[in-house]
């Protein structure tokens, strides 16, 4: 797998300061993406152990939240891989860090079903997920954490454990997203 950037002290991508990877390779072009850049599985640098360190270590201090994975398309099956052994590596050293992702991959229908390989590993590591691909007509940039009115923000560990989506509610209870 590739990388495009690391994010350091990310406060666009999910609740409080965060650390975000954007990974290469996406294969849903969405028209309007705002990293078409990221499309090209050889796009950006090698992930290697030396990668994932360097994420432990900007994840370390108290005031960094946790982790967003972002694209390119992190549920791609050829990115699946290396993601896994990284969210293995934060919740064994980092424990309480929270965990997002973003996917163009509709929850319920492409990551659960299997069509995308095993994902009950990494879907298990999991806090939320903004599922969905980037519709340019329902583009709508007054959401909080997606960019168009299609995309769900997921609570994954009630929605695992309820067996059907639950949206996740930020603070102030406000439902998120769209069932």
């Amino acid at each position: 797998m590739n990388y495009a950037e690391i994010k350091n002290c990310d406060i666009a991508n999910g609740p409080g300061v965060r650390v975000s990877l954007f990974v290469s390779g996406c294969t849903h072009h969405c028209p309007g993406c705002f990293n078409e850049v990221a499309w090209d599985f050889g796009y950006g640098m090698p992930f290697t152990q030396e990668t994932i360190d360097t994420i432990i270590e900007m994840l370390r201090p108290d005031y960094i939240r946790g982790l967003t994975l972002l694209g390119g398309e992190p549920f791609e099956p050829q990115n699946q891989g290396a993601i896994v052994e990284l969210l293995r590596q934060i919740k064994r050293e980092l424990p309480k860090k929270s965990i997002w992702a973003f996917s163009g991959y509709l929850f319920d229908r492409d990551i659960l079903s299997g069509r995308l390989g095993d994902t009950r590993e990494y879907v298990s590591y999991l806090d939320v997920l903004v599922d969905g691909p980037f519709v340019e007509a329902k583009k709508n940039l007054s959401l909080r954490f997606r960019g168009s009115e299609n995309q769900r923000l997921i609570d994954v560990p009630a929605s695992l454990a309820a067996g059907k989506v639950v949206l996740w509610q930020d603070w102030q209870g406000e439902k998120r997203g769209m069932v």
